[in-house]
């Protein structure tokens, strides 16, 4: 074989070349996965505008040299700001994904779909504020069911936490994928820019685990989505891409990362995910926390006035909240607390409820929360492990029991379910549209929070608004 045929380019990765296809050509035909996502992008808007009331989020937000305004920029809900699309991406990303209350993914790997709409909304506010025929947001509903798509199927069968990767690569990969389809980017560009994401650095873990938890994990995913509308940028610009980003021998993706294992996909793209995405609906908690918290919230009235004589509590898990939110030993800040199963639990007992200002200094002083968790024993349930991994059920069960120095104790109290999952979607929708009022009253009025849900409330309405209008009714 000659020099030559050595530097003979491959052809693309079938797997790059399968979701490029998806993101360009196939048509979403789902009501149920649209009309999901609307609600998704009405939670997701709701989530940034509570984490605008923190001070810890807002110093990140913004351009990079203030006072920067870009004409016809990305507007970032909620601000004044007009930003370039990647610096927007960032803040609006970073506001969704704050507090730990936008929706979720469980399987292999976890994650936060809706951190893909840093990306959605800033390139499809840009483009449709550039050009005469603006997107109009039932493009950024498709983006975002396609967004969700290609970021759970991933996650189905592929753990990137077991090889100490974060979930933020997958959603790398879903926002370069869409955010170069709104782009007007064609099927071979979708290569590219998914073989830059393949390609480029991926976060560890680390800083979502002890002892190095930190705020990281609250920017993380706007940090991704930027990256992703980046790369598109350099894309569109001719860069070129790298066709066998995922298999190439020694050097690849799979071979460097995965230890030569190519991914592993269990259904094909359609809309599998959107229609069954979990809504953390009362609790700014990890998912796999949320009915844990759920059961000591129907404990509270029975042990509050019994704290001092309580001996152990038994929580009963998954595998999956056992490795990564277990914790004993000291808790640094809210980053740490806020993905702590004993923590979580341990407040909700105590206040009868979980929001995100017990994560905070002034609340975690209370030496009741360190002493109930002193007391609390963490035990893997291996059938609520199956039933976690289950396609046919997708549960996050959780289970409490509570013994006195007495003798006698609680009943078991166990939830398979959480109020966001498909199970209980009716249950969840009015307690979605109240937590939406909720996070958007420090910033609205009334009268405003009314016209938004009417909206929200109206899909044919919202589907034919331009994304520009769209976006102008959040600016301050």
């Amino acid at each position: 074989m000659s020099v030559a045929d050595n530097n003979v380019r491959p052809a693309p990765d079938n797997e790059l070349v399968k979701l490029a296809k998806y993101t360009a050509k196939y048509e979403i035909k789902s009501e149920l996965a649209y009309s999901t996502a609307r609600y998704c992008l009405m939670d997701a808007i709701g989530c940034a505008m509570l984490a605008l009331q923190y001070p810890a989020c807002t110093k990140l937000l913004g351009p990079i040299v203030p006072g920067t305004i870009v004409p016809n920029g990305s507007r970032v809900p909620g601000t004044s700001f007009e930003l370039d699309p990647v610096q927007a991406a960032f803040n609006i990303g970073t506001m969704i994904r704050w507090l730990d209350f936008n929706d979720t993914w469980l399987a292999a790997e976890w994650g936060h779909p809706s951190d893909n709409l840093g990306a959605i909304l800033a390139v499809a506010d840009y483009v449709s504020r550039s050009n005469k025929s603006p997107l109009l947001m039932k493009d950024v509903l498709t983006a975002m069911i396609k967004a969700y798509e290609i970021q759970g199927i991933l996650a189905l069968e592929n753990s990137f936490n077991r090889v100490g990767l974060d979930h933020v690569a997958l959603v790398k990969i879903a926002s370069a994928a869409v955010a170069m389809q709104l782009q007007g980017g064609k099927i071979n560009d979708i290569v590219n820019v998914l073989s830059h994401a393949v390609i480029d650095g991926q976060s560890l873990r680390t800083y979502r685990h002890s002892p190095n938890t930190g705020s990281r994990k609250s920017w993380a995913a706007g940090d991704a989505t930027s990256r992703a509308v980046r790369l598109s940028w350099l894309v569109l610009k001719g860069e070129m891409g790298y066709p066998s980003a995922l298999t190439a021998k020694t050097w690849g993706f799979y071979d460097v990362l995965f230890s030569g294992k190519p991914f592993c996909l269990s259904r094909p793209y359609d809309c599998y995910v959107m229609e069954n995405i979990l809504f953390k609906v009362s609790f700014p908690a990890e998912f796999h926390a949320q009915t844990a918290v759920e059961c000591a919230i129907k404990l509270h009235d029975k042990i509050k006035n019994r704290l001092d004589k309580i001996e152990k509590i038994i929580l009963t898990t998954q595998e999956s909240a056992v490795r990564i939110i277990s914790k004993t030993g000291p808790l640094h800040n809210p980053a740490d607390r806020d993905h702590c199963l004993q923590y979580m639990v341990a407040a909700a007992l105590l206040f009868g409820d979980l929001k995100a200002e017990y994560y905070e200094d002034i609340v975690a002083k209370d030496h009741r929360i360190d002493a109930l968790r002193e007391k609390m024993i963490v035990e893997e349930d291996k059938q609520i492990s199956k039933d976690y991994l289950d396609p046919e059920k997708r549960s996050i069960g959780n289970a409490i029991q509570i013994f006195f120095t007495d003798g006698t104790c609680t009943d078991k109290i166990q939830i398979d379910y959480p109020i966001g999952h498909k199970r209980r979607r009716e249950e969840a929708i009015p307690l979605l549209l109240e937590k939406f009022k909720q996070n958007m009253g420090a910033r609205f009025s009334s009268k405003k929070i009314d016209e938004f849900i009417a909206l929200f409330s109206n899909i044919n309405q919202l589907e034919s608004m331009p994304v520009n209008q769209f976006m102008q009714m959040y600016c301050n």
